[in-house]
Formats: C-alpha cells, structure tokens, sequence
C-alpha cells in the first residue's frame, strides 16, 4: 500500500496523514468512505450467524427494569417490529470472506494491532448506550441509519452494577446521522452513543491495546519456555525452536553453612540465589519478538481451515498461473528472519518472498518473487496448502 496515496476510505487524506494527525488522538467523520456500500451479509444472515457454535455473540436491549445482556448461541430472537434491541455478532471476519477483505482495507496500520471485524444490527431505537472503548475503532454505517453523540469528555465513570459498561455522566459534544458509506473514527477512550434509526447495520474494525500486564505476563510465559527447553523439556507447547538461553541447571548449594537454631526462617543463601537465577535470563528484542510473533499470529478457537480438495505438491515448482492466497483466518508476520504463522514459529526464515507474501496475503504464481522460491520455501507452503492456511486460486 502506498501511505501517501489519498483515499476516499480516510476521507481524501493519506494514510500518513491520518496516523500523524488523528491516530490514537481525535474522532474523525468520513462521509462516504465506502460510496454506495452494501455489506456482503444482510441482517437475515447475521441472525443465522449467530445461532452457530463457534461465533461470539451477544444480545442487548433496555426496557422498563433498565439494560439487559445475553450472550449467544441464540436460538430465539426478538421481534423485527420490536423496538430497542441490538445484536452484536464478534470476529465476523472469521466466518466470512468479504468481511475479512473490508477489515484488510485498513492495513496501513500494522496487523498486530488490527483485531476483528464486529457487525451489530440493531432494530430503531435499539443500541449499547454510552460507553467508551480502551481501543481504537472505525465505525462503518452499513444498512439504515445510526444517530452518533461523541464526547472527548474525561470523566469515565460507569454506572454500577449493570451488565454493560454504561458511562454515568455522558454529555455529548458532536452529534452525527450515519448514511451506509459513512464512516467514523474514535481513538481510545473517546466517549460515545449509537442509536438506531430504524433497522440498522453497523460494522466496526477494531483494534488490539494490549495492557502492559498482558505484555509482562507474556514475557514471563515466553522466558518460561526458554527454560523449560534448556532443561530439556521440549514436548508439548515448546515444540517450536526456543530461543538459547543460559544454562539453569545447576543445582543450589550451601556447603559451610553454619547450623540454624531457627530452622523455620527462609534462609538468606537461598532468597539471593533466587534472585541471581532469574537475573540470568534475558528478557531483550528477540525474547519479545518471539512471544509477539506467536501470540499475535494464534488463532482463535472458533477459526475453522478447510484444506484444498486437490492434491497440489508446490515442491517441483509452481503452477503457470493463478496465485497462492492465505486463508482468510491466517496470521502471517515477521522480524526480521523470523517468519510466524498462526502462533507457530515457521521452520523456514522470513525471506524477501515470504515477507512479500505476508505483506500482501497472496503471491502471484507466475511473478518473480514466486519464480525464487527456494524448494524447502515450496515444501512448507506445500504444508500449509494441506492445512487449509493457505489457498491455490487460479486465474
């Protein structure tokens, strides 16, 4: 993608424009962002969508006793004609193609920030009150139409004891009627209310914020890895290759000690010896990417991967024609010579032709890039082929 290129989705801006100027700092209406956008499933889909299993759901509607919250599969919903209610269907991009293409259009800003695409529909009136998100979110009007109230106000706080995170003391400073093609940027913490006018649709990309508890929990876990490896113990979670790390394996020693008339009180030796453990370990860049890179990339527990009903063996080379397409459910990142695909190490290093795929989520079988593969390259795509992580589309 080219950053300085204007695009209608930002509203005639560039990419780098819009990172500089409005990421993580002001809301940003784009009317018609998407001209004449139709959304690739209708309410009647959403409603089958979310009688299923494997998709996150969730139904929220206010009447006399106040808010109220289910959580799906539904097999039941309310009535069309029924005023109030809204129905939130999570990570649509997992289950549908064209989704999963929209919620790509937004990859000027990095894939190990971008999240999912949710789709909540909504009968008029019906909507999730004020809230506020801890992430970043695009908010794209997709059927009907939906009243806006934002607010930068600071005071965040939130009526006790509900179901929902509803903001206790929202005052709307801007007010915005949605159109389908219409869409609107919050950053973080950015107070804010949708109502429904009439049947409704609305699709919003959202974005991962990681809190730095997630961040430290997960270095441990990694570092944790590290040592379970040295010592030996590869099976199971560590099956992919860990990074070297010092050698823990020597056993605590305390000869000379003097006898204890206190033998109930933790001695001194062996506090400080736990302590000079643990400063052993290295928690640097390489730990960090390798933890991001296999957490990022982990696909959820409700991703299904159908493999390719023909055989296709990529290790002689390449079909004439066609491309190579990740799955619509596939993660693909690297740093530099580390290639991660979901949650997995891979066991070949980030070439210049993987990244490209990466980048771009396809590979043209008769480009030069492709003509470069090296055989092991082919071999493991060939792998990820039978997974279903990857696709052969041909012209």
């Amino acid at each position: 993608m080219n950053i300085d290129q204007p695009l209608a989705l930002l509203g005639g801006i560039t990419p780098r424009h819009f990172m500089r100027h409005y990421w993580q700092r002001k809301p940003l209406l784009i009317r018609q962002a998407i001209p004449g956008f139709k959304p690739s499933l209708s309410i009647a889909n959403i409603k089958q969508l979310v009688k299923r299993e494997e998709v996150e759901s969730r139904l929220i509607w206010r009447d006399e006793s106040g808010w109220n919250m289910k959580t799906g599969p539904f097999k039941r919903l309310p009535a069309a004609g029924k005023p109030n209610w809204s129905l939130l269907a999570q990570s649509v991009d997992l289950h549908d193609d064209a989704t999963a293409a929209l919620m790509r259009r937004f990859r000027f800003i990095s894939d190990a920030r971008l999240d999912d695409a949710m789709i909540s529909i909504a009968t008029d009136g019906g909507g999730v009150g004020p809230h506020f998100d801890s992430y970043d979110v695009f908010l794209l009007q997709a059927h009907g139409q939906r009243r806006w109230r934002i607010s930068q106000q600071k005071d965040l706080t939130l009526e006790p004891g509900l179901p929902l995170k509803i903001l206790q003391n929202f005052q709307a400073e801007e007010e915005f009627l949605l159109e389908p093609g219409d869409m609107l940027y919050l950053p973080p913490h950015a107070a804010h209310d949708g109502v429904a006018v009439g049947d409704c649709m609305t699709i919003s990309i959202g974005f991962r914020a990681p809190t730095q508890a997630t961040l430290a929990c997960g270095m441990l876990e990694a570092a944790n890895d590290q040592i379970l490896a040295n010592l030996g113990d590869t099976g199971g979670l560590y099956a992919n290759p860990v990074i070297p790390g010092p050698s823990l394996s020597a056993t605590f020693k305390d000869a000379g000690v003097a006898a204890t008339a206190t033998p109930a009180a933790l001695p001194d030796s062996l506090v400080e010896a736990a302590v000079k453990a643990i400063a052993k370990i290295r928690y640097d860049k390489t730990l960090a990417a390798r933890f991001l890179g296999q957490w990022l990339t982990d696909i959820p527990p409700n991703a299904y991967f159908e493999p390719s009903s023909e055989d296709l063996d990529l290790s002689a080379g390449l079909p004439v024609s066609g491309k190579l397409a990740l799955d619509r459910c596939s993660r693909l990142m690297y740093r530099d010579r580390e290639l991660f695909i979901n949650g997995e190490v891979a066991a070949i290093p980030a070439s210049p032709r993987l990244r490209l795929l990466a980048d771009e989520r396809e590979l043209a079988c008769a480009s030069q890039a492709a003509a470069r593969l090296k055989e092991e390259e082919r071999r493991v795509l060939t792998e990820w082929l039978q997974e279903g992580w990857l696709h052969y589309i041909p012209d």
